[in-house]
């Protein structure tokens, strides 16, 4: 169980930076006035899915940190 639970933290934590890095930046640049970045809706439901997939990924990671911090896997 120790080793299923120290390679699933090592694939989240893979999985993790990779989703992270895939969000495109908050900053909207001139695009933000007037509401202009709200015109590609299709890319912010693109944007929603990628949120909740790193949600999920992130929790993985936090489970597995502190099953393998707390000893509570052997």
């Amino acid at each position: 169980m120790f080793i299923f639970t120290w390679t699933t933290q090592i694939i989240s934590a893979l999985l993790l930076i990779i989703l992270i890095l895939l969000h495109s930046p908050k900053g909207d640049g001139i695009a933000g006035i007037g509401n202009a970045a709200q015109v590609f809706s299709s890319q912010k439901s693109a944007e929603k899915g990628l949120n909740k997939l790193t949600y999920i990924v992130a929790g993985i990671f936090t489970i597995c940190i502190f099953l393998l911090g707390f000893g509570i896997v052997k």
